[in-house]
């Protein structure tokens, strides 16, 4: 009877730990979800940045529009980044010269993903910090590990930064100057030389 008694009370705290550990995943998956719909939802978005490479600060601000990407970076050089699903327009104001290249081939591919592709991360982790949730996704992309991290302030949720370790280089982005339903002007968005319009 005892022995009895006793495999009853292991079952029912191996039945209770597997309860909250259900729990747990149903919740965490609800809220990755909850943080993919936030990013679908930043059409006619645009945000201001500061972007740390540790070797190099730099100030911009990226749009979101209904296809694509735009990054426009103003400190320390005058720079412009366009992003389709497949092809980037590189734009230096100084130099005047503009370079095409294939978004899937750099890490630009990242920044597209997560703006306009966010169910990239429905197998990703999910963490809480200080009020934040940090969603984060680890894989190969060309050859290289990369770890990619979403960091959103909770209630209200909002993205606050990006972290990007890939080819031995760490990128931060941090985010400031939300503006939703911005209006763009008709040519904003387009793959050519910003001065043939």
């Amino acid at each position: 009877k005892d022995m009895y008694l006793k495999n009853n009370k292991i079952l029912i705290i191996l039945i209770f730990f597997f309860i909250l550990l259900t729990k747990s995943a149903i919740s965490n998956e609800k809220n990755i979800i909850d943080l993919i719909n936030y990013l679908n939802s930043l059409k006619n978005f645009k945000v201001s940045f500061i972007q740390d490479d540790i070797e190099n600060i730099s100030e911009g601000s990226i749009s979101i529009g209904k296809q694509r990407v735009r990054i426009d970076y103003f400190e320390p050089s005058k720079i412009l980044i366009i992003l389709s699903e497949n092809k980037g327009m590189y734009y230096n104001y100084e130099l005047d010269e503009d370079e095409f290249f294939s978004t899937k081939k750099t890490s630009a591919w990242f920044f597209f993903e997560i703006f306009k592709n966010p169910e990239f991360f429905i197998n990703s982790k999910i963490n809480y910090k200080n009020n934040n949730i940090i969603l984060q996704k680890n894989g190969f992309f060309e050859d290289y590990s990369y770890s990619l991290k979403l960091y959103f302030e909770d209630k209200p949720l909002i993205i606050r930064k990006i972290e990007l370790n890939y080819e031995n280089s760490l990128i931060n982005l941090s985010f400031f100057n939300h503006n939703y339903d911005q209006s763009f002007k008709k040519n904003f968005f387009k793959l050519i030389n910003p001065n043939f319009f």
